[in-house]
């Protein structure tokens, strides 16, 4: 297709008020594609060169902060003899992801842990559940677990606290 033969087409669409047409000749394919409505002159788009899109900021997350030196406060204790509790022993897992807590490998299963249970270093305390992933949290220390926070199946956020244990 020449020029001469190009500058017809668009003449025929300007004079029909033509929305869209696609020509494919000789291994050219031309589309033209207008916003003229009925009755308007025709005013061919000019497309613009694409300019590259600026690079996105990465997302910015805010991440909880420990209070310097107070134990965070614990829940009440269900029986009477609530055991005496050091803050300088005390250590907090905290989530490592945002998902759903669970304290069990599978519904109705024995938890992995319970209050008063001992733990050593590497033992699974629970499962969070991201995106279809079952993401075994482990203990980093040794001790006595002290308080479960969240209840079973509950959405949980990045830093958000699981356990209390009490170092040994």
């Amino acid at each position: 297709m020449d020029i001469d033969q190009l500058r017809q087409v668009l003449e025929l669409v300007r004079q029909h008020d033509v929305r869209d047409l696609e020509i494919e000749s000789e291994g050219l394919r031309l589309r033209v594609r207008t916003d003229a409505a009925p009755g308007r002159p025709f005013q061919p788009a000019i497309p613009e060169a694409p300019t590259p899109a600026a690079p996105a900021a990465p997302p910015v997350y805010a991440v909880p902060v420990a209070p310097p030196a107070a134990a965070p406060p614990l829940p009440p204790a269900p029986a009477a003899e609530a055991p005496v509790v050091d803050a300088a022993d005390l250590v907090i897992v905290s989530s490592p992801i945002v998902g759903t807590f669970y304290r069990a490998p599978e519904p109705g299963a024995k938890p992995f842990v319970d209050v008063g249970q001992r733990v050593r270093r590497g033992q699974v305390l629970c499962i969070i559940e991201a995106m279809k992933l079952m993401n075994e949290i482990e203990s980093e220390h040794a001790g006595e677990v002290v308080s479960v926070f969240p209840e079973n199946g509950q959405p949980i956020q990045y830093g958000e606290r699981l356990f209390a244990i009490r170092k040994s």
